[in-house]
């Protein structure tokens, strides 16, 4: 079973179903990426219907450890990005899990 997908795949998967060009379906791949991060980076919020929300949240400077040295050091503050799948998107995995 294969985990990943890559931006290649997207295209081919464009390309084999739509049946537009290899450089069009790459075109039209990144622009809808850099759509979304462009819309979570100036909102910090980016809702997709039926999918889900992304949402950014800074985590704040906190202290860590190494586990092999057990050295402390101050992880500093940073933003991080959140995805709450939406009520749909979870209906729908349970259903393909279960039948």
């Amino acid at each position: 079973m294969r985990i990943n997908l890559t931006k290649k795949d997207l295209v081919n998967f464009i390309y084999m179903q739509l049946g537009f060009s290899k450089k069009v379906s790459e075109s039209l791949i990144e622009d809808f990426l850099s759509t979304i991060v462009l819309n979570i980076e100036s909102d910090k919020k980016l809702k997709l219907s039926n999918f889900g929300t992304f949402t950014i949240r800074e985590k704040k400077s906190r202290i860590g450890r190494n586990p092999k040295t057990k050295e402390s050091k101050i992880i500093s503050s940073r933003n991080v990005v959140l995805f709450k799948p939406s009520k749909d998107f979870k209906e729908f995995v349970n259903r393909s899990e279960n039948g």
